[in-house]
């Protein structure tokens, strides 16, 4: 009776409607049938981002006919190869990272591979030049870039996110600053002209003919306060697509994008809300002197060194973070500044966990001055002074003393001089933002981790202890801090429509001021 029964059962579970037999061998189909129209696309960028490597070879070296063919058949081939395994690995990953169906991921980011095939417009129609080739090279990436992040951001809320307060900050001040420039003109006197295209030529005001000059003729005379890492970046991309002025945009609002991504996963890890994370990003664009983030200034690519720096102190990668702490030394001396938060977070983690904690953490704290001492190894080069940057200050009557100084000398410019008059405003508008800022480093100790409310007061501080407050409306546009604790109080629907309103109409000013020559910061 058992065996029969037995019998039975495995006969049911071989008859059951729904349980097929596996086949021995089911083929495995790499693609699914909709991602093939992708396949093809992607073959095709790659073929003729080939097919155009062959074409500046040939049309710039000396190639014999065989060799040029072999070039062709390899270039065209590898490359198309290249862009499907590229396209199919990139893809998978997105989507096990975003939990995201692979089908549809290789289908959306198939056409971020559409730009590639503008390459042709060189062989066809466009002047055989380098830096004709090269210019084409970076606005189809800057495209291809653009895609893929729009596709990414249908997936993952922070790019998303990132991605709208970018754009909805940054498009309408490429057009009002143009518009300011023709339509008001600008300040009566003799200016830098960086471009003679009026569209490229408003960002290359003030300081940013320096950042330029330096990327083009290397260090001269005064232009040695000015740190070497955005410069240096702006000359190999510059020397790359044949234009600095370009080259420097595209750095500048590329780190401000990478700044806000930061940013935004900082608030997130800290907070838990992405409403907070959004709101610290969106006040951090829309800050008053956000232009600059726009321009030829280093504010972009500092922030978002010192910001990367910060988040990975906060996750215990502290030898990463001491790298970016390095880079960011690099860029201002400020930078520095990153040893505080890292340290914190190190000797924080050491109590937590021990271990190796407090040798990595030691590292990283120790690899934050390299930036700063290979630039005064070069200057020592140079001059023969490794800290002429700081003598050097002396050109715009800043050195060093308490920090209260600069709020006298300050306060007695003002007075000196009529009310009414451009020099007092300016003095005033840097007295209220130093003023507001001092209040949100207070409450910052009391609201904040303490991390980042000593960055907050080193960060504004140290500015402000050069007897001049000369440039602090700029210089605590990169006190993240400060939009963090902007963001904990936005939360208030009333609190976060009194930031939003006063904050517009003044970048919308401060914008146009900066496009037609006035001073601002």
């Amino acid at each position: 009776m058992a065996e029969r029964r037995t019998r039975k059962i495995v006969d049911a579970a071989y008859t059951t409607p729904g349980i097929e037999e596996a086949p021995l061998h089911r083929p495995v189909l790499l693609l699914p049938r909709s991602a093939r129209l992708g396949l093809l696309l992607t073959a095709l960028a790659g073929f003729s981002t080939g097919i155009f490597t062959w074409y500046l070879l040939v049309t710039h070296t000396s190639l014999s006919g065989f060799a040029s063919n072999i070039v062709l058949v390899c270039a065209a081939l590898g490359c198309a190869l290249l862009a499907i395994v590229a396209w199919y690995g990139y893809s998978r990953w997105i989507s096990t990272t975003c939990n995201v169906s692979l089908e549809d991921m290789l289908g959306a980011d198939a056409w971020s591979y559409l730009p590639f095939l503008a390459l042709w417009a060189y062989i066809l129609a466009l002047p055989a030049a380098l830096s004709t080739a090269f210019a084409l090279c970076g606005a189809v990436l800057l495209v291809a870039i653009a895609i893929k992040v729009g596709v990414l951001g249908r997936y993952y809320p922070m790019v998303h996110h990132v991605s709208i307060a970018f754009i909805a900050t940054r498009l309408p001040l490429i057009i009002i600053a143009p518009l300011a420039a023709v339509i008001i003109g600008q300040r009566q006197g003799e200016h830098f002209v960086a471009s003679h295209s009026v569209w490229l030529n408003v960002w290359g005001r003030w300081d940013a003919q320096h950042y330029l000059a330096i990327a083009t003729t290397g260090y001269q005379g005064n232009e040695m306060a000015f740190f070497p890492l955005y410069p240096f970046l702006v000359h190999v991309l510059g020397g790359l697509i044949g234009n600095h002025l370009t080259a420097g945009l595209i750095i500048s609002n590329l780190s401000f994008f990478i700044a806000l991504a930061y940013l935004y996963a900082l608030v997130r890890l800290e907070y838990g809300d992405d409403t907070i994370a959004y709101h610290a990003i969106f006040y951090t664009a829309i800050f008053p002197t956000a232009i600059f983030f726009s321009a030829v200034y280093t504010e972009s690519l500092f922030l978002a060194l010192t910001v990367a720096s910060v988040y990975y102190a906060r996750h215990g990668n502290y030898v990463t973070s001491g790298v970016f702490g390095a880079l960011a030394s690099m860029t201002r001396v400020e930078g520095m500044l990153t040893a505080i938060p890292l340290a914190y977070e190190a000797w924080r983690g050491w109590r937590e966990r021990r271990g190796t904690t407090l040798t990595r953490g030691v590292i990283g704290v120790a690899l934050v001055p390299a930036g700063l001492f290979a630039y005064m190894a070069y200057l020592y080069a140079l001059v023969g002074d490794p800290l002429y940057f700081l003598k050097i200050q002396d050109n715009w009557h800043r050195h060093l003393a308490p920090p209260w100084v600069s709020i006298v000398n300050t306060v007695r410019a003002i007075a000196a001089q009529p009310l009414a008059s451009s020099e007092s405003v300016n003095h005033m508008i840097e007295l209220a933002f130093t003023l507001a800022f001092l209040v949100l480093m207070v409450i910052a100790f009391r609201t904040l981790r303490p991390s980042y409310s000593w960055y907050f007061a080193a960060s504004l501080l140290v500015p402000m202890s050069t007897a001049s407050l000369m440039s602090m409306p700029r210089f605590v546009l990169v006190i993240f801090p400060a939009f963090m604790l902007m963001a904990l109080w936005g939360r208030n629907p009333l609190v976060n429509s009194a930031i939003v309103a006063l904050s517009l109409p003044l970048l919308g000013l401060f914008t146009v001021l900066f496009a037609d020559w006035y001073w601002l910061a």
